[in-house]
């Protein structure tokens, strides 16, 4: 069985949240592209919250640019308005593109971003019957105001990168890292980076099981997932229940994407890469343990 988690509503029991917090590893920054704002400055950037009006609030991942347009990537399930048992991306309830989303910003302020694709209302509108499709495709785009797109860097705090897009999948026991920013957290950063190991490939690809130290909860939903390398792997979409306990589900990003420029009307909607060097948090496999992780040698 597998739950969505946006926002904080949905109380699903998903272990302690660790003692410990990571320590941030050092990192050295490339040289800022013209129009990104720098990385320890930056207002919006992975990890922001977004608050879907009438959806629920989640973690964004990645920036995207298609054309003139900046996007901050989410969940499409941040905009459901069913059960958060409704996994079926074909057909669960979806508020409609153009829907304002509320930019968290990083210095308090709310920016006011639009819902400009969902991958959802997309595959509902084109009547997609793929069941690996409609069970993992977990995309969406909130647009951010042309005003606001100088107070944006690509950069996933903490982490850095992304490097580039992962079109080969995860392999069993490969690293994983991410960011949560759910408010679960009480804003206390240090619990937001998380390290874990692929454990399983689902539906042909569009969906890989990991483990992570501190398992996602309500409000991670949509947070950025990255490899060994750095690569943008996918986006935080479910808790499994069964038949991985406590294990999340993070749809892919390759394919996702695919599918939002061959059907979403957007153009060639394109990842942009971090201006900071990725930098992983050092964390043994052998410290992810049950529930946050399967035994290891």
């Amino acid at each position: 069985m597998t739950v969505r988690f946006r926002g904080v509503a949905v109380a699903v029991a998903v272990g302690a949240v660790a003692l410990s917090a990571f320590v941030a590893p050092a990192a050295s920054a490339a040289p800022e592209p013209a129009g990104w704002a720098p990385a320890d400055t930056a207002l919006i950037h992975p990890g922001v919250v977004t608050d879907t009006i009438g959806g629920g609030a989640c973690t964004s991942n990645f920036v995207f640019t298609t054309g003139d347009r900046t996007f901050l990537g989410q969940a499409a399930h941040c905009a459901g308005t069913g059960e958060a048992t409704e996994t079926n991306g074909c057909d669960s309830g979806s508020l409609p593109l153009g829907t304002p989303v509320t930019i968290e910003a990083a210095d308090g302020s709310d920016r006011s971003g639009t819902l400009a694709y969902s991958s959802w209302v997309t595959m509902q509108e084109n009547g997609e019957t793929d069941p690996d499709i409609c069970a993992y495709n977990d995309f969406a785009l909130v647009e951010i105001a042309p005003e606001d797109v100088t107070d944006v860097n690509p950069s996933i705090p903490f982490f850095g990168g992304p490097t580039g897009m992962d079109t080969d999948g995860l392999n069993t026991g490969e690293r994983v890292f991410s960011y949560g920013n759910s408010p679960l957290r009480a804003g206390i950063t240090a619990l937001s980076p998380k390290a874990g190991i692929a454990a399983a490939e689902a539906g042909g690809g569009r969906s890989h099981q990991v483990y992570t130290l501190t398992p996602g909860v309500p409000g991670d939903s949509g947070s950025a997932f990255v490899d060994e390398q750095g690569d943008a792997v996918g986006i935080l979409s479910t808790l499994n229940l069964a038949p991985l306990p406590v294990s999340n589900g993070v749809s892919d990003l390759a394919g996702a994407l695919g599918y939002a420029n061959a059907n979403g009307g957007l153009g060639d909607v394109q990842l942009v890469l971090g201006t900071e060097q990725f930098s992983p948090a050092r964390v043994p496999a052998r410290e992810l343990a049950a529930p946050a992780g399967p035994p290891v040698g």
